[in-house]
C-alpha cells in the first residue's frame, strides 16, 4: 500500500467488536493506541471515533478516559435491556451515519471492525462517496465478504503482540 502523507483519514472503531474478538480468540485486551497508530500510518488524521456501550461497570470510566487520552473521541450509549432479560448494544447505525456524514471531508475511511453488517456501508462509501476504505480486524473473526469489499485489509491477527495486551 502506498501511503500519501496528505491523505485525510477518519478512524471509526467498533469497540465491542474488537473487545469480544480479542477476548474470545486470545483471552486478551485490545491495544487501542497501537490500532490508532497503525490506522493513521503517518497520514493526516481528521477524526478518530471510538464507539462504546456503557454497561455500568466500575472500570469503564477509566477505559473511556484512556481512549480519549490516546486521541479518540468517545461516543457512548447505554446497554439496552429488553423484557425477558435479553441485552443488546451496538453502534452499527451510528457508525454508518458518522462515516457517511464525514465522507466528504475524508479521502480514506478506516473501519476497525470485522462485522459483516458493514458490507453495504463499505459498498456505498466506495461507490457513492468515492472514499477509499480500509478495514482493520482480527482475521479469524472478520467477515470474508467485508474483507473482499475493502480496498485494504489489515489483519491484526498477523501481529497479535502489537494489537493485544495481556488481561
Amino acid at each position: 500500500m502506498i501511503i500519501k502523507r496528505e491523505q485525510r483519514v477518519g478512524v471509526f472503531v467498533d469497540v465491542q467488536n474488537m473487545y469480544y474478538s480479542a477476548k474470545n480468540l486470545y483471552n486478551a485486551k485490545v491495544n487501542f493506541a497501537n490500532i490508532l497508530r497503525e490506522a493513521v500510518g503517518g497520514r493526516s488524521l481528521v477524526r478518530a471515533i471510538a464507539y462504546v456501550i456503557k454497561a455500568d461497570i466500575k472500570e469503564e470510566r477509566n477505559f473511556f478516559d484512556a481512549l480519549e487520552k490516546i486521541g479518540y473521541e468517545v461516543k457512548a450509549k447505554d446497554l439496552q435491556t429488553f423484557v425477558g432479560g435479553a441485552k443488546k448494544g451496538d453502534w452499527d447505525i451510528g457508525i454508518a451515519m458518522d462515516t457517511i456524514e464525514l465522507a466528504s471531508k475524508l479521502d480514506t475511511i478506516i473501519l476497525v471492525s470485522g462485522d459483516g453488517d458493514f458490507v453495504p456501508l463499505v459498498e456505498h462509501l466506495k461507490r457513492a462517496m468515492g472514499c477509499r476504505i480500509e478495514i482493520m480486524a482480527f482475521g479469524p473473526s472478520s467477515s470474508g465478504k467485508l474483507r473482499e469489499e475493502t480496498d485494504f485489509f489489515i489483519d491484526m491477527d498477523k501481529d497479535k503482540r502489537r494489537f493485544l495486551m495481556s488481561r
